[in-house]
């Protein structure tokens, strides 16, 4: 008595393999820069942080030591100072949060130098010692005056690059979750073939 010979029946076949698809490569987030202090954002805040220093230290011995003599000149440099200091912290930081108060700043004494600049060229005689900002910082250079303007065009410039990136990321891990979901559905079809074979 010859015993009937199994068939195998439909085997399950394992079928393509299902391949990982292009999956959401890290790259992009490590290479984001983790601050506004990188590249030319690290002489940016190099100067804040010196003007932050001078500002700040030559106001509070002005207002120490002669206050009566010049009181708007030196509660101004006073206020500067805060401004430079402000600047630096976010700018070192350079969080979203951070990097609006840096807009925020950068804004601020950019107007602080125009006004105080123009009033100490109108009315000479309020500004008896002057300030950071007197003559739109001609004192200094004029770096006080092209300072702000330098910081908020970087800023603008790494808000895009950081939003850029952000989306590429985004992107990266949407076609990740897509293939994963792909294969996750096609490994459960195949194990419904095995159990009704």
């Amino acid at each position: 008595m010859s015993e009937p010979a199994a068939s195998p029946g439909p085997a399950a076949s394992p079928g393509p393999a299902a391949s990982p698809g292009p999956a959401a490569s890290p790259e992009p987030a490590a290479s984001q820069p983790d601050s506004t202090r990188t590249g030319p954002g690290r002489l940016l805040v190099a100067v804040y942080g010196l003007f932050a220093l001078s500002a700040s230290a030559r106001a509070g011995v002005q207002i120490a030591t002669k206050f009566g003599h010049a009181p708007v000149a030196y509660v101004l440099s006073a206020f500067a100072g805060v401004v430079y200091i402000l600047a630096t912290v976010t700018l070192t930081l350079g969080s979203p949060t951070a990097r609006r108060i840096a807009v925020l700043s950068c804004s601020v004494e950019l107007a602080g130098v125009l006004a105080v600049g123009t009033w100490s060229l109108a009315d000479p005689a309020s500004f008896p010692d002057a300030t950071v900002w007197s003559g739109y910082g001609s004192g200094y250079g004029f770096v006080p005056l092209v300072l702000p303007v330098f910081g908020l065009l970087w800023l603008r410039r790494w808000s895009r690059r950081a939003r850029t990136r952000g989306t590429i990321v985004a992107s990266a891990e949407d076609t990740g979750e897509a293939a994963g979901g792909g294969v996750a559905h096609g490994e459960g079809g195949d194990h419904g073939m095995v159990s009704t074979g």
